[in-house]
């Protein structure tokens, strides 16, 4: 696997990549926009990791040209800024995914493998574990041949949890990730418990042999398959 990290920050280039090496990660490293796209035209990215603000191009720049380019490969952004509208604006140009500055190298070590696990994923629309089966076209989940009616905020808990499967993650993440900036911070741990109540009850999954209680951290997606 061959990930490109484009940051103008040398340590912070330099700390990526060295934890990314230790995973058995190739990693190259560009320190501006315009290097980024001479590098994104000669090598076959598996995924490439995009700070926003960076000299000679921003990172805005660098994804419109390289989505022009037909390079298809997914892209974690990063931004300092934290705002709505950076966020939208990235994931429109063709961004997979985000995150905020400053982050921990375990968040962003997870997010990488799930953006890499989704990219070789996608010659198939499914995620299934167990008999449960999600449809990420057309946001469907069955249960053998049983269809599974969810709101479209457990879908996406749902979706989330399936795509970082064997992975537990935070009660923030999820959050996060489902409803943006638009949660209650103050609510947010309540919410996120009664959606994956009402997920276990509807998957007939209420002794959570496949959504996981991780206790100090959040949830899993089990997959016992091995």
């Amino acid at each position: 696997m061959r990930i490109l990290i484009v940051d103008d920050e040398p340590e912070l280039c330099a700390q990526i990549a060295s934890s990314l090496r230790r995973q058995q990660y190739t990693v190259d490293t560009a320190g501006d926009g315009a290097a980024a796209l001479e590098k994104i035209c000669v090598e076959p990215y598996d995924l490439i990791v995009l700070d926003i603000m960076l000299p000679e191009k921003d990172g805005f720049a660098v994804l419109r040209e390289m989505r022009a380019a037909g390079v298809s490969a997914p892209v974690l952004m990063l931004t300092a800024k934290g705002e709505v509208a950076d966020r939208v604006k990235g994931l429109d140009l063709g961004a997979d995914d985000y995150l905020h500055k400053p982050f921990s190298m375990a968040e962003l070590l997870a997010r990488i493998r799930a953006l890499l696990r989704r990219s070789h994923e996608q010659a198939s629309p499914w995620l299934v574990i167990g008999n449960i089966r999600l449809d990420t076209n057309t946001r469907r989940v069955s249960l053998g041949n049983r269809p599974v009616p969810l709101t479209p905020k457990e879908f996406s808990v749902l979706e989330f949890l399936f795509y970082n499967r064997n992975r537990a993650v935070s009660r923030f993440n999820i959050a996060e990730h489902v409803w943006g900036d638009a949660f209650d911070p103050f609510t947010m741990s309540n919410n996120i418990d009664v959606h994956i109540k009402n997920l276990r009850r509807k998957l007939d999954d209420q002794s959570g042999r496949i959504i996981v209680t991780v206790r100090g951290v959040g949830y899993m997606a089990r997959d016992e398959q091995p």
